[in-house]
């Protein structure tokens, strides 16, 4: 199975009705530099969940996230604190990355399917570039929430 199809199976998956968005999590890594990005990260792939995002949240803790599904754009205006942005492809592969996107702030992409919003300093600690193969995999609540 190709990467394309393996990634176009996930997004069926996720996409597929359940009762709550936070029924799902995902942990990412960045093959190319073989570290673990984080390890909690909410989907926002449905209309209340993607227009909330992070607004009402005092802060990310290390390895949390959110990753938008389609998105190309994003803003930071009534946010509390700065974030990384990582745009993705649809094989997820890294588009372009922004470090310490502070609030007040927009932020785009015009070739990405999605992006994943996460702690400012982030993409610096992990040396995340746009190039670099992430891969996403669905974590269970259990996993993700230790």
């Amino acid at each position: 199975m190709t990467i394309a199809r393996k990634f176009t199976s996930l997004l069926q998956r996720v996409l597929q009705p359940r009762s709550s968005p936070a029924e799902v999590r995902f942990r990412i890594t960045n093959l190319t530099r073989r570290v673990e990005i984080a390890d909690r990260i909410e989907i926002a792939d449905r209309g209340e969940r993607r227009r909330k995002g992070l607004l009402g949240r005092s802060g990310l803790g290390a390895g949390e996230g959110l990753w938008i599904v389609p998105c190309e754009a994003v803003h930071t205006f009534g946010m509390q604190f700065p974030i990384d942005l990582v745009y993705l492809d649809r094989k997820a592969r890294v588009v372009k990355t922004r470090s310490h996107v502070r609030p007040g702030r927009l932020s785009a992409c015009l070739t990405a399917h999605s992006v994943v919003e996460l702690p400012s300093g982030t993409v610096q600690g992990t040396l995340t570039r746009a190039g670099d193969k992430l891969e996403l995999i669905q974590v269970p609540l259990s996993s993700a929430s230790n």
